[in-house]
């Protein structure tokens, strides 16, 4: 791999490039898919080769859970392995891509509802490396990170998430890395090497979801928790569904959604991803 040892641009000298980078939400499911080549991290590569190239990467990962929000300002992030009990060679994962200090300081300044900390300690997680460095396997694109404030509702996160919609039109990729459906506690281990296996309630919420996402009826998607009992073995924890919330609050009205690695592994999880573009 190589690195890009200069200093990230400020935003103001990004060029305006004449049109919205898109946005991602991946599913991002088992940390292995970031060093197998596999149906999901194979369409994680071809996204990376058919979307415009971006100037940065910002990630919402359902790893960096916080209390107050904040963003990676470090010039080189260090490679966070967030997880046990998988082979060495997960461990041995360096992803060696700068940050970006000052466009960290410009979306911080973007945001005025909150106030953003500029991180130096945290990193990448795997919720951030495991699909960027099939996406960009130079490592010679600046990544950055925003935490998720655990202790704040979702329509913060939402609403949040429309103060950087300036980014886009300056060629950052906003990724939001997550699951829509991420029930651990009932996973079907038994079914670890199906190709596609789901609960009949994690199929119809993950398609529950895409057809709110489709007709862009977003008020529903934030308060999940009114859409059943099926939302409720979707989603028994929100940590993994709030990257979604970015993804959706940074989407305009003449941008339509599609999907791709829509399928449920063990039962109750769903890799379903979204990209939200003009196209």
């Amino acid at each position: 791999m190589t690195m890009n040892t200069s200093p990230g641009k400020h935003l103001d000298e990004l060029p305006f490039t004449g049109h919205r980078m898109p946005l991602l939400f991946i599913g991002h499911g088992s940390p292995m898919n970031g060093i197998e080549d596999n149906e999901f991290s194979v369409q994680w590569k071809q996204l990376g080769q058919e979307i415009p190239m971006p100037s940065a990467v910002l990630v919402i990962s359902a790893h960096w859970l916080t209390r107050g929000t904040h963003i990676t300002a470090m010039d080189f992030p260090k490679t966070i392995h967030d997880f046990g009990g998988f082979p060495k060679a997960l461990f041995d994962v360096e992803y060696p891509a700068p940050g970006n200090p000052k466009l960290a300081a410009e979306a911080k300044r973007l945001v005025t509802s909150t106030e953003v900390g500029l991180d130096h300690e945290w990193g990448l997680d795997h919720g951030t490396w495991t699909v960027v460095r099939h996406m960009y396997p130079e490592a010679n694109i600046p990544v950055l990170q925003l935490s998720i404030d655990y202790h704040q509702p979702e329509r913060y996160h939402y609403e949040l998430a429309r103060e950087l919609s300036a980014l886009r039109n300056k060629g950052v990729l906003i990724i939001g890395s997550g699951n829509m459906v991420h029930n651990l506690r009932m996973i079907d281990w038994s079914r670890a090497h199906e190709p596609e296996f789901g609960f009949d309630w994690a199929v119809e919420m993950n398609d529950r979801f895409k057809e709110l996402i489709a007709s862009h009826q977003h008020d529903p998607l934030i308060r999940y928790d009114s859409l059943g009992t099926a939302a409720h073995y979707a989603i028994p924890t929100p940590d993994h569904y709030f990257p979604l919330l970015y993804i959706l609050g940074l989407q305009a009205k003449d941008e339509h959604a599609t999907f791709f690695n829509d399928k449920a592994v063990m039962g109750s999880i769903t890799m379903t991803g979204v990209k939200i573009s003009r196209g």
